[in-house]
């Protein structure tokens, strides 16, 4: 009798789960900044009413770096309107709690050499 046996590569799945998390942040956010946009303007994409506010002028591109890796956003462009997304700050590039935690091992006194060791470890980590 012969019997199946299934091997699994544990890298490999974590490569691709990984994959998986960061395409959906980055599926996320771009729906959350399209929604913001739709309702600055008060009109969606390519809708013609008498509410609308100002107009769509294309995208940006804008990259992001989270802890599920690296995600580009498309920044809505807008006519008529200023647009400042609620979901990051402005020129923002990311996540605020790496450079706190920068900022506070300079200020207890670590050494250069061993934040640089530690800010390595931490991005090997994350991506």
């Amino acid at each position: 009798m012969s019997e199946k046996i299934v091997q699994l590569n544990e890298e490999i799945i974590k490569g691709q789960i990984k994959e998986l998390v960061r395409g959906s942040v980055e599926e996320t956010l771009n729906e959350l900044l399209e929604k913001e946009a739709e309702q600055l303007t008060q009109a969606a994409r390519y809708e013609r009413n008498e509410a609308r506010q100002g107009y769509r002028s294309g995208h940006y591109d804008r990259n992001l770096i989270t802890t599920s890796g690296d995600v580009t956003l498309h920044m809505p462009r807008l006519k008529g309107v200023s647009f400042e997304t609620a979901i990051i700050e402005r020129y923002r590039r990311r996540k605020s709690n790496v450079e706190e935690a920068l900022i506070k091992m300079y200020l207890a006194g670590v050494s250069v050499r061993r934040v640089e060791d530690i800010t390595e470890a931490f991005w090997d980590s994350i991506l």
